[in-house]
């Protein structure tokens, strides 16, 4: 069984008009909503074996916060600069790329791919918007990542931060 839970960048800020989008921080919120999820995913008993994030500054960030929260090193954590503001085939691709040894991972990036994304798994409830920080689980019957597919994949968990308050 390889679960993912898709973690959307937590809110980044637009003080500084002059930055790419791509080096955008976390803004305040941000900054405060990251570890709260991580720590409520923690709490749910969700163990993780390592982490893929967008290169992008906001979603390393999250993602940073999340491996300190599961007390995890630099050699989890891969950055992918193709999930920068991915559709949900390029997630996939990324995902199947995964170390075998690896049975959970959790996966930082962007809208509108994570939206899009989240309503590909299985499951009756349409999503309208992954906000940010926002996680979707999700589970497949498979031992190998490069069999992995959105499509064949069941939804198992969607949190928001505002549930989390």
């Amino acid at each position: 069984m390889k679960h993912v839970y898709l973690v959307r960048h937590a809110k980044s800020s637009w003080a500084d008009p002059d930055l790419k989008d791509h080096d955008r921080p976390l803004n305040g919120r941000g900054r405060s909503d990251a570890p709260r999820m991580a720590a409520r995913l923690k709490k749910e008993g969700v163990k993780i074996d390592g982490i893929l994030t967008s290169s992008a500054k906001r979603a390393r960030q999250t993602a940073q916060s999340f491996a300190e929260a599961y007390g995890l090193g630099k050699d989890h954590v891969l950055k992918e600069k193709k999930l920068y503001h991915a559709g949900p085939k390029t997630i996939e691709r990324c995902i199947q790329q995964l170390p075998d040894d690896w049975s959970t991972v959790l996966v930082f990036g962007h809208n509108p791919g994570y939206t899009e994304a989240a309503n590909a798994l299985k499951n009756d409830d349409y999503i309208g918007n992954v906000p940010t920080c926002g996680i979707v689980g999700s589970k497949a019957d498979t031992k190998k990542w490069s069999k992995w597919k959105l499509t064949e994949a069941k939804r198992t968990l969607f949190y928001s931060p505002k549930d989390a308050k």
